[in-house]
């Protein structure tokens, strides 16, 4: 039997309400991360129209979008409130488990991931670390304080938080696919405003010992190759404020490492998934001299890199020098970086090239650039080598594809 306090990913006691698989109910329930529609007030209105009245995760969080604004201070008192009164015994536990997800998404494609808990000693967020499990993306220090603040006060976390595993040759969650029938199915249904389908499935003991017992093979495989196993996919912000809280516990007392602040609770997807898809986000510098720009970027032109220039008056492909090792985008963003530090403009990251063309067109002082994207097999082999990816490397769908707030852990005793 695997000795769970070793693993870096293990199971953990899971709350969920006390609903039947198919109960209408979840739908109040599950609520999108709160870092998703930041520029429309109206769906989060939306979102407390729903669920006005019933239970739900919408009072364990705080919506970006309500920041700076009224609501902001209703919110929070919904979650002091909930908080408060959320556990009363209403909650189902189940202890030391792990639950096997498929996420349906938009796409029609099926996301596996598998939920259960992270060692926050085996996580650390600084851009040199050599962590087990490390960011992806540079993490950005202001952001975290907030959310501190937040997560100090709070007995309960409701975490949207993936992590990638990297498991090319030990397919740990695909294989789960084909053994639902051993597992009880806790949850079932259609996600609110277009989120999707999800279902969640409670491992058996025998089924979860043994996905223990490959889990611990990968990461003692980790540790022997030096590979990095375990790389962030989505809220790393998130799970820098959980680490940034529990080394403040552990400084003020060191038997905090004991406590439950010491672990966060995530999903584990593979990289591998077959839905995951690295879309490349593309630039465009607003309120620029297009011909100073144009200039200087094809001043590091005559490499092996496309790269297609977009303006009112043209388009241009070129050739940009991009080392070996290095990204595309990498290398574009720091030139944009210090063109802007010495000249007017700014820049904005889109996803879409038709967007991007509209509005790197819509005025003669734009300047687009189009450009390939990442390969997902890039993503370890890049972090572990050179660390965290340039900001806005790539994007992983629309916002209905984002994790919901489904699965609640008790993080204070």
């Amino acid at each position: 039997m695997v000795n769970r306090d070793k693993l870096i990913f293990a199971p953990c006691d899971i709350l969920l309400p006390p609903y039947g698989a198919n109960d209408a109910a979840w739908q109040k329930w599950a609520v999108i991360a709160c870092d998703q529609h930041t520029s429309d007030v109206g769906y989060w209105d939306e979102v407390e129209k729903t669920v006005e009245g019933t239970p739900s995760t919408f009072g364990l969080i705080l919506p970006e979008a309500y920041l700076g604004r009224e609501k902001e201070g209703d919110q929070k008192a919904r979650i002091d409130r909930t908080m408060k009164t959320l556990d009363a015994g209403w909650l189902t536990r189940h202890k030391h488990a792990m639950i096997y997800i498929e996420r349906t998404l938009a796409t029609g494609g099926v996301r596996k991931g598998l939920f259960g808990k992270l060692d926050l000693e085996h996580y650390d967020y600084s851009a040199d670390t050599t962590s087990a499990v490390r960011p992806t993306e540079g993490t950005v220090a202001e952001r975290i304080p907030p959310r501190v603040a937040v997560r100090e006060k709070a007995v309960f976390e409701a975490p949207h938080v993936m992590v990638f595993m990297n498991d090319e040759k030990d397919r740990i969650i695909d294989s789960l696919s084909e053994r639902k029938s051993e597992m009880e199915c806790l949850y079932d249904f259609d996600l609110m405003l277009g989120g999707g389908h999800i279902a969640g499935y409670l491992l058996s003991e025998a089924l979860l010992e043994e996905t223990l017992e490959r889990i611990y093979a990968l990461e003692e495989w980790g540790r022997e190759s030096g590979e990095l196993i375990y790389g962030m996919g989505d809220g790393n912000h998130s799970l820098a404020t959980a680490k940034a809280c529990y080394e403040k516990l552990k400084a003020a007392d060191s038997t905090a490492a004991a406590t439950k602040a010491r672990y966060a609770a995530v999903e584990m997807v593979s990289v591998y998934d077959e839905t995951i898809v690295f879309e490349p986000i593309y630039r465009v510098i607003k309120g620029c001299d297009v011909s100073a720009l144009v200039a200087a970027v094809e001043a590091m032109g005559g490499g092996s890199a496309p790269v297609k220039i977009v303006t009112a008056d043209f388009e241009r492909d070129i050739m940009l020098k991009v080392p070996e090792g290095a990204l595309t985008v990498g290398v574009l963003q720091d030139l944009l970086d210090g063109y802007l530090k010495e000249n007017a403009g700014e820049c904005d990251y889109i996803h879409d090239e038709d967007v991007l063309r509209r509005l790197a067109t819509a005025d003669g002082e734009s300047v687009g650039f189009l450009f390939d994207g990442m390969d997902k097999a890039e993503l370890f082999p890049y972090v572990a080598n050179v660390g965290p990816l340039p900001r806005k490397t790539f994007s992983m769908g629309d916002a209905s594809s984002k994790r919901y707030y489904l699965e609640v852990r008790r993080i204070k005793q």
